[in-house]
């Protein structure tokens, strides 16, 4: 053994490292949004449960990912406790899976030809060219992506095989039989060793695919390696439960500690049954006999199905536990009204992108419903104004705010985790909106705020004014309704009939200050009012202008060919080059100024009623 050897088997585990992390977060990044389906399906049926975290961990070749997305979803209430134990479960054995394609190591290939094909000697050059294929050929949708899955399998192979071939060196100077002599006579020490490997490594698949690359070596007995499989659940799942911990709520915290619990009690089941039936001389040909990478896989896959059906029934007591442990913190004092959509935004999903953009949906829907409510108020307070509602749409405000602040942050440290385009289009969105739906807000604040001054100034609005604000209102509210829709169900339809509307709003607008001017001229309204009626006059253009942003950059999202043409997009739908546009258009200006002669009429009529009762 030289240095030389050393050098070589670090290199091959970095390698082995980096495969496994760049396959594992490309496969996350393109199934994301299968498991976000799949997830929301979850029901009470913990074998349902348990099959997906079966499924999943094999796909994303990441029990420790899936654990903390899992605690992720249970800190956002979409998943409960006793929801995510059966995927706990299904994760661990799930993450067996790696192991058993480490196996191909053992493919002797003497028998037939064709089974050279599945030798990682041949498997890994393979999936490197086909992985630069997709990458420099982008013949697919998502070919970077995919290219990356393969490229980190390659990768994966090559660095297992550098690995064995330096344990092979290795085992010519003795130093592998050295190394794991000791362990067979005490298991206690197999398992720490297979407990501390895993926890630095933050790993239990690359741990077994170290030691399956040591069993190259011809030197690795039955005896020796099975305490250190055990050890390598635990160290896994404390670097889990650790992730789980970080900047989560109860409910999170207990997901990485029954996970710590049932691994613990793998650990009895596990050292107790195998001492058992070695004692009865059940495991005698098994014993002292050298495994390979195919008994180490079948092993590991074995204790983890065992012990999941052993201790299936025990997991209410591991949920019971884990209450106990992790208390319930007291109710804090100041209200958070959107705490779950908050929570929602979970650092643990960011390398899911479909389940960060889920809650930065939600959350975004629950800011415009928010500022929508406020809008909605203000304009009651336009009509009568209360001191208890202003505050109310003051104190709402604040949490708009919040909202905004916290979803801007999410979508900015989830923007370097995007790898497809069809995410980064969503995101782009997403962005733009947020700041669309925070205005509408101020915009509800600030019209209070024009009812709060008239209040305080003893004036208001004639009635004919008044009458025909209400027009101007019901056109907000249903471009409001409009701008929902295209956001919440990504409407193209409804995204293309806020536009008409909002050109509606602009000529209702002047419509209205030219009757308020008339007004003015003959005394009807109150010059002290003019500055309040201007300034709610442009807060209703401004909030149309927010819908007609928030429109476009849905039919940007449907239509990503006009990101870098929404100027061109908007000249033509208001130089009546657009035939849908013309057609709404010519709908909405016949049945709203329809409502504005009306309104005008009827508040004239109350003018003079109001006039002869005072004679």
């Amino acid at each position: 053994m030289d240095i030389f050897d050393v050098i070589s088997l670090l290199g091959g585990l970095a390698m082995f490292l980096y495969g496994m992390r760049l396959m594992g977060d490309s496969l996350k990044e393109n199934s994301s949004g299968a498991m976000k389906r799949a997830i929301e399906k979850v029901t009470n049926n913990p074998i349902k449960a348990f099959l997906l975290g079966v499924f999943v961990t094999a796909l994303i070749q990441s029990s420790t990912a899936m654990i903390v997305i899992t605690a992720g979803l249970v800190g956002a209430g979409i998943l409960t406790l006793r929801q995510s134990l059966g995927i706990i479960v299904g994760a661990n054995v799930g993450t067996t899976v790696t192991g058993q394609i480490i196996r191909l190591l053992d493919i002797d290939s003497s028998g037939a030809a064709w089974l050279r094909f599945f030798q990682p000697s041949t498997l890994a050059p393979i999936a490197l060219i086909l992985g630069m294929l997709l990458i420099m050929g982008h013949f697919i949708k998502n070919a970077k992506s995919f290219g990356n899955i393969a490229i980190g399998f390659g990768i994966l192979f090559s660095g297992l095989l550098d690995m064995t071939g330096a344990v092979h060196n290795l085992s010519q100077s003795g130093t592998i039989e050295r190394l794991f002599s000791g362990l067979g006579e005490n298991p206690f020490l197999g398992y720490l060793t297979g407990a501390g490997v895993a926890f630095v490594l933050q790993s239990s698949s690359v741990t077994v695919g170290i030691l399956q690359a040591f069993s190259a070596s011809g030197m690795l007995a039955f005896k020796s390696i099975y305490a250190v499989i055990v050890g390598i659940y635990l160290g896994d799942c404390v670097t889990t439960a650790i992730v789980c911990s970080i900047g989560a709520n109860k409910d999170s915290q207990r997901v990485g500690l029954v996970n710590i619990l049932f691994n613990l009690g793998k650990t009895v089941l596990v050292l107790v049954g195998v001492t058992i039936v070695h004692r009865l001389g059940l495991l005698d040909s098994l014993w002292d006999r050298t495994v390979n990478s195919g008994v180490i896989a079948n092993t590991n896959t074995v204790f983890n199905l065992v012990c999941s059906v052993c201790l299936f029934p025990m997991l209410p007591v591991f949920e019971k536990l884990s209450r106990r442990i992790v208390k319930d913190a007291p109710a804090p004092v100041r209200e958070e009204k959107y705490r779950d959509v908050l929570d929602a935004l979970n650092p643990s999903f960011l390398n899911t992108p479909a389940l960060a953009l889920r809650s930065c949906y939600h959350l975004l829907l629950t800011l415009f419903r928010a500022s929508r409510a406020n809008i909605e108020k203000s304009f009651r307070l336009l009509e009568s104004y209360d001191e208890a509602l202003h505050q109310e749409i003051l104190e709402e405000e604040q949490s708009i705010d919040l909202l905004t602040d916290r979803c801007s942050r999410y979508t900015v440290e989830l923007l370097p985790h995007l790898q497809q385009e069809q995410h980064i289009t969503i995101l782009n969105q997403y962005y733009k909106v947020t700041s669309e739906f925070e205005r509408l807000g101020d915009h509800a604040v600030n019209i209070a705020g024009i009812a709060s001054e008239m209040k305080q100034n003893g004036i208001g609005f004639s009635l004919a004014a008044v009458e025909e604000i209400h027009v101007v209102e019901n056109a907000l509210r249903e471009i409001l309704g409009l701008t929902e829709k295209a956001f919440r169900i990504r409407n193209e339809t409804a995204a293309r009939q806020i536009e008409p509307l909002v050109q509606i709003v602009n000529e209702l607008n002047t419509a209205l200050r030219r009757n308020h001017l008339r007004r003015l001229s003959l005394g009807q309204c109150n010059m002290y009012a003019d500055s309040s009626f201007s300034n709610l006059s442009v807060e209703f253009r401004r909030i149309a202008a927010v819908c007609s942003n928030v429109g476009v950059a849905t039919v940007v999202r449907l239509h990503p060919e006009l990101a870098d043409h929404e100027h061109l997009y908007f000249e033509s739908l208001h130089n009546g080059h657009d035939a849908e546009f013309n057609l709404a258009y010519e709908h909405a200006h016949n049945v709203y100024f329809h409502l504005l002669d009306e309104a005008r009429q009827a508040g004239e009529k109350a003018e003079s009623s109001s006039d002869l009762a005072q004679a």
